[in-house]
C-alpha cells in the first residue's frame, strides 16, 4: 500500500470529506483539512489490515475519521476494498483516558503499511496541538477499535 493514503477514494470523494472537516472547522485550511483527512484514511485501513489489535485516532485524525464516516457510501465502499470489516466508531468523551501507547500501537501499524502517520496530527489532547479540531472523542483503553473478523462461510471467525 505505498501509494498515498488519499488515492484510496476518489479525488471527489477526498474534496467532499475535506470540505466537511472545514464546515465543522471553519477557520481551518483547506491543506490542514486535506492532512487530517489523509490521516482519517490511513487510520481505517491500519484497523482494517489489524483486526483484534484495538487501534485508535488522535483527536485530531479522528475529526477526519469522522468525515469519512459521514459519507456513508464513501466509507462502507472504502471499508469493503481494505479487507471487508466494516470499521465502527466507539466514541470516547474523557480527555483524561489519553494513552500515549494506543497512539504509538497505531503509528506502527500504519507504517506497516507502508506510510508514515503525520507526527504533527498524532499528538496528546492537549492546548498546544497544531490545530484545535470539533471532534470531542477522546479514545482510551476501554474504547479503542477493535475489529473483528469478517465470518467466514459456516460461521467460523
Amino acid at each position: 500500500m505505498p501509494a498515498l493514503a488519499r488515492m484510496l477514494i476518489s479525488d471527489e470523494q477526498f474534496a467532499s470529506c475535506r470540505n466537511t472537516v472545514m464546515d465543522a472547522n471553519p477557520a481551518m485550511s483547506e491543506e490542514m483539512a486535506g492532512r487530517i483527512v489523509e490521516e482519517g484514511i490511513k487510520f481505517v485501513a491500519a484497523c482494517s489490515r489489524n483486526p483484534g489489535v484495538g487501534l485508535a485516532p488522535s483527536r485530531i485524525v479522528d475529526e477526519g475519521w469522522h468525515a469519512l464516516i459521514l459519507h456513508t457510501a464513501v466509507y462502507a465502499d472504502l471499508c469493503q476494498r481494505l479487507g471487508g470489516a466494516f470499521v465502527h466508531h466507539f466514541p470516547g468523551y474523557d480527555p483524561t483516558n489519553y494513552d500515549p501507547p494506543i497512539l504509538d500501537r497505531t503509528r506502527e501499524k500504519i507504517t506497516e503499511l507502508g506510510w508514515e502517520a503525520d507526527p504533527q496530527l498524532w499528538g496528546p489532547p492537549t492546548g498546544e496541538t497544531l490545530v484545535a479540531v470539533a471532534a470531542k472523542c477522546q479514545h482510551s483503553p476501554d474504547c479503542t477499535i477493535v475489529i473483528t473478523p469478517k465470518p467466514k462461510p459456516g460461521g467460523v471467525v
